[in-house]
């Protein structure tokens, strides 16, 4: 948390977040710690005035002199933090902005003091201003450039806070990523448009907002925590040069991404499966036999070592097989997988003698029709077959026999080929189990068109794609609604909102004509009785006001009850 004049009554609320987040966090796991610092303004020209009156404000003595100061390492004991929090002091200095990404800096490295388990990590970060950092990794004439060590002393990071400049914000995310850290900025409403800026920046973190006093900060912490907790994003760490990875992901209800977007999955439930397709590709040899990279998930501790060999040149050629089979029955050598041609012979397998060659009838086998272009114009004849084209885009690809296919040329919904929903397949969408459709944009899913009953469109529509498709009359989301149709529901709803809330259009005349059915008030739809042999039901929405209520009307051998819900929607 960032210290200042101007957050005591922030420091106030917080004296009683030790135990309301234990509270809270209890419903969700049973293993929770919380821990507290504070920072302030850095002490060190340039950051602050070297006049006596300004360092007298921001430095009353050597041993205050200090950026960040660890209160309280991880503990289970929320009323420990509230006693130690209520006696911090305030200091007498200007914001701090120029402390905090120190702060997060020796709270990130510094595992031990800082009692970090290898469990899932939370950083809340609070503060009343915004951020100052090492701009483009170069530090600032004045100071040395930022080693990324601990430098807690007795809890306290003084000293050599004075000689280091900022973090770079590259340095900073990868700093936290490293240490498995995921990341809270809980800032008031005039901050959120800065701080979602450096969010961009570092993966696995959230803004939220805080209120002035911090009153909201427990149940904040929660929603933030529930929402870091449903998104897997993958990291690796420094590629090495040459070399690049490309994901694709393989999310809920078929949802499926590439480029950036491959690497995460949201709205991720515990027990809830995700996959993702991941390809190296080495664009160079490197100068070493191997190289090493990790893979993991941000937030998890658990990561995956990739060791990569580098073939440079193939060391089979020897043992090559002259004359091969392989190679269109002896017109060639068979080396490393492929076929090196004898003289006089081209082709993938040394199908073609040059000497014999007519170049116009190997164009015919690259032609599907006498009408069609030479491999569809997306490859070239080489030998009476096509060789594809490749693009820019290594994840769209020609195929087929004449290069007549490609995976990015299908119908698109929402701007995604296939809705998002499918996978394009020579041009065409082959959809996910639920979806149909060209554009895999129909879903098969019925239960958006079941009514508050369970019925289909309330019997007076059709799910088509997801929705209701309703009946003249009709209207809603499922069909409840019928403003020009009188009948049953209309008819008795006179009677029901004038014995309800003496109101309406029945309301003189109430006693005479609006006693041939008994009344029963329910406090949920459970306890409206189903449809029998014996009885019929009729479900009815009629508004009052601005607001709707629910009710049904039961029929047995004459005798008819209402029942209405009592809490109206809207």
């Amino acid at each position: 948390m960032g210290l200042s004049s101007s957050r005591q009554d922030d420091l106030e609320k917080m004296k009683s977040l030790g135990t309301d987040l234990m509270l809270e966090m209890k419903k969700i796991t049973s293993d929770f710690r919380i821990g507290f610092g504070y920072f302030v303004k850095k002490t060190a020209t340039p950051h602050v005035g070297t006049s006596p009156t300004m360092i007298q404000k921001t430095c009353t003595n050597e041993q205050n002199c200090f950026i960040y100061k660890n209160v309280l390492s991880l503990t289970n004991n929320g009323n420990l933090f509230n006693e130690l929090v209520g006696k911090v002091q305030y200091p007498d200095s200007p914001d701090s902005a120029d402390g905090g990404l120190h702060a997060i800096e020796q709270v990130a490295v510094c595992e031990e003091q800082i009692g970090w388990r290898n469990v899932t990590r939370v950083l809340v970060f609070s503060a009343d201003a915004g951020f100052q950092f090492s701009k483009n990794g170069k530090p600032d004439r004045f100071l040395l450039p930022n080693d990324e060590k601990c430098h807690l002393e007795n809890n306290v990071y003084t000293t050599m806070s004075h000689y280091y400049d900022h973090l770079s914000l590259a340095n900073l995310a990868r700093t936290l990523s490293e240490n498995n850290i995921q990341t809270i900025f809980a800032v008031t409403e005039d901050l959120q448009s800065d701080y979602k800026e450096l969010k961009n920046l570092i993966p696995k973190s959230v803004v939220e907002t805080l209120s002035t006093d911090s009153k909201n900060a427990a149940q904040m912490i929660v929603n933030a925590y529930h929402s870091l907790s449903s998104e897997v994003i993958l990291d690796t760490s420094k590629l090495p040069e040459g070399v690049t990875i490309s994901y694709k992901s393989h999310c809920k209800n078929g949802i499926s991404d590439t480029g950036q977007n491959g690497r995460k999955c949201s709205n991720v439930s515990i027990g809830d499966e995700v996959k993702f397709d991941i390809s190296i590709t080495a664009h160079k040899c490197s100068k070493k036999d191997h190289e090493k990279i990790k893979l993991k998930s941000l937030g998890f501790t658990k990561e995956v070592d990739i060791l990569l060999r580098f073939i440079c040149e193939c060391d089979c050629y020897d043992k090559g097989i002259p004359n091969s089979p392989e190679c269109s029955d002896g017109n060639g050598k068979f080396e490393c997988g492929v076929c090196r041609c004898n003289e006089g012979y081209i082709g993938k397998r040394c199908t073609c003698n040059i000497a014999k060659m007519n170049v116009e009838d190997m164009d015919a086998f690259c032609r599907k029709d006498n009408s069609s272009e030479i491999c569809s114009n997306n490859g070239d004849c080489i030998c009476g077959e096509c060789v594809c084209k490749k693009r820019e885009n290594p994840n769209e690809v020609y195929s087929g026999k004449y290069c007549e296919c490609d995976n990015f040329n299908c119908d698109r919904s929402n701007g995604l080929i296939c809705g998002g929903n499918g996978v394009c397949e020579c041009r065409k969408c082959k959809c996910y189990e639920s979806f149909t459709g060209t554009a895999c944009d129909c879903s098969l899913d019925i239960k958006p068109c079941e009514s508050m009953f369970g019925q289909i469109c309330n019997d007076k529509g059709f799910c088509i794609c997801g929705r209701c498709k309703c009946l003249d009359g009709f209207q809603g989301p499922t069909c409840e609604m019928c403003p020009t149709c009188p009948g049953v529901c209309s008819e008795h709803w006179d009677c029901v909102e004038c014995r309800l809330f003496n109101k309406g259009r029945k309301k003189d005349v109430c006693n005479q004509e609006c006693n041939f059915f008994r009344l029963v008030v329910v406090n949920s739809l459970e306890q409206i009785p189903q449809p029998g042999q014996e009885h019929e039901i009729t479900y009815c929405k009629e508004k009052n006001a601005d607001k709707w209520f629910t009710f049904a009307i039961s029929n047995t051998s004459g005798d008819i009850v209402v029942h209405v819900l009592s809490t109206p929607g809207i």
